[in-house]
């Protein structure tokens, strides 16, 4: 199971992940917006998010036919958003007594390092972290370029050059296009989505420690 073909979306939070997901459900791929669970992870064919985002090279060692689609997203309008959102998180990721689960907690302070109330509210802060990030990822597969997929949601040719790069099971109109969901600060869209396809962050259990 863990030599089985995966495409993990590496791009960071607030980068259309969500959005991603969604379509890649409707392509046929059974889908996880986060995991948490070693069940998750055996169910799953497209992981994204947290812990992915983070740990993507220990993945591209566990999952050596993997495919890696990394998002960007222009800084004028992710910045802000992943303001928002770090805001909205920070008391329960700095929480020791507590509050989200601790690979969550891992990841976030892994990338937004170091993650302090004045760095989140420094722009150049965010935009090194998203920078770095951005670099590392280019650096782990400046030889394999056939393994990583490289686009922004908001271009038009996006959604095909997915398609193409994943060849999926189910055909569609590539000419549909991304659906835009969590926008205006929202982060909870993929808890309202009813899909056979679709699997739970804690599919099988409680979080646990992962596989690698």
């Amino acid at each position: 199971m863990l030599k089985s073909k995966k495409v993990f979306i590496i791009g960071l939070p607030r980068t259309a992940t969500t959005s991603v997901c969604l379509a890649t459900l409707k392509m046929g791929f059974t889908t996880a917006h986060t995991a948490y669970t070693r069940s998750a992870f055996e169910q799953a064919q497209v992981l994204a998010d947290t812990p992915i985002f983070a740990d993507y090279a220990e993945l591209d060692i566990l999952y050596p036919d993997a495919k890696f689609v990394y998002l960007t997203r222009e800084l004028k309008d992710w910045i802000p958003s992943i303001r928002q959102l770090l805001l909205r998180m920070f008391t329960n990721l700095m929480r020791e007594d507590g509050g989200f689960n601790p690979i969550l907690k891992r990841c976030y302070k892994r990338v937004f390092s170091p993650l302090t109330l004045e760095n989140i509210h420094d722009d150049n802060f965010l935009a090194l972290c998203y920078a770095r990030h951005l670099a590392q990822v280019k650096a782990h597969f400046s030889n394999r370029a056939e393994a990583l997929l490289v686009i922004d949601v908001a271009e038009p040719q996006s959604y095909r050059s997915l398609y193409d790069f994943l060849a999926p099971p189910r055909a569609l109109d590539v000419n549909d296009g991304f659906e835009r969901i969590n926008m205006a600060g929202k982060v909870t869209a993929w808890k309202q989505i009813k899909h056979p396809l679709k699997v739970e962050s804690t599919q099988g259990g409680k979080v646990e420690t992962l596989h690698y």
